[in-house]
């Protein structure tokens, strides 16, 4: 059995202000899928007609609102729906990924709708950035030691402070790996290919499901819903419906044409 590291979630106090290192991965992600979006752009001479600043502002507002509002549906509507103002408090955790990922397309899609820029050559160009943000905010859970795995005897277990006392699998770790390094290395080796428009937004949808599938068997059920029909997980349950429309969207987008 592994040592869990133990680490203060917070990294520092500023007065009544706490910065942990949570939030310092959502900083840094967005920073890197920024000068990531910019180097290609200008390694491959493109002109998007948009101001990067602004639509990233967009997307990162987008993201932030629908992880919360993604969490309280999908994981813990009937308490949100007691308490409605519990949903501004982002402090006290609970953000889904799915729900961010709406979020963001939503709101990039409205930004570029309104400047008349190509939604499939932009999101071609960001989404091979996004597994750098998946990694760091799964080791953001594995600081703040939440997220954790199912009870396990594997060597490599770890006793999280919240995980009752019970060695568990160290799915934060299986995580970062699949879905941050993996997930971010198949696509960046792709987009150097001459692929019809919008080929790794989709491909982001379905491989990033799959591993996110295959992991859920080993990250512990959210507790306040535990498994659904018996055997499967709310993770588990929107992978399925985001590989379906990753496969839908492949085969049936509207652009013909081949990105260079």
């Amino acid at each position: 059995m592994l040592k869990y590291p133990n680490i203060d979630p917070t990294i520092f106090n500023l007065g009544p202000l706490q910065v942990r290192w949570y939030g310092l991965m959502y900083i840094l992600g967005f920073a890197a899928s920024y000068f990531l979006v910019k180097y290609q752009i200008r390694k491959k001479r493109i002109d998007l007609g948009i101001e990067l600043n602004d639509i990233f502002l967009y997307i990162m507002l987008g993201l932030i609102i629908g992880a919360r509002l993604g969490y309280t549906i999908f994981y813990n509507f009937p308490y949100y729906l007691d308490y409605p103002l519990k949903i501004f408090a982002i402090w006290e955790g609970g953000m889904s990924f799915h729900g961010g990922l709406i979020g963001a397309i939503f709101f990039g899609l409205i930004y570029l709708r309104l400047h008349k820029a190509d939604f499939w050559t932009f999101t071609d160009l960001i989404i091979v950035t996004a597994p750098i943000g998946l990694g760091l905010g799964r080791l953001g859970n594995f600081l703040n030691g939440e997220l954790y795995g199912r009870v396990t005897n594997v060597p490599w277990a770890m006793v999280f402070p919240q995980g009752g006392g019970l060695p568990r699998h160290p799915s934060q770790i299986y995580e970062i790996i699949l879905e941050g390094i993996l997930l971010f290395l198949i696509l960046w080796w792709l987009k150097d290919y001459k692929l019809k428009k919008g080929t790794l937004f989709c491909l982001f949808f379905i491989l990033y499901s799959a591993f996110r599938f295959f992991i859920e068997f080993f990250r512990a059920p959210d507790p306040q819903l535990g498994l659904i029909f018996l055997t499967m997980t709310m993770g588990q349950i929107l992978s399925i419906f985001m590989a379906s429309f990753g496969v839908l969207l492949l085969f049936f987008r509207p652009s013909n044409e081949v990105k260079s």
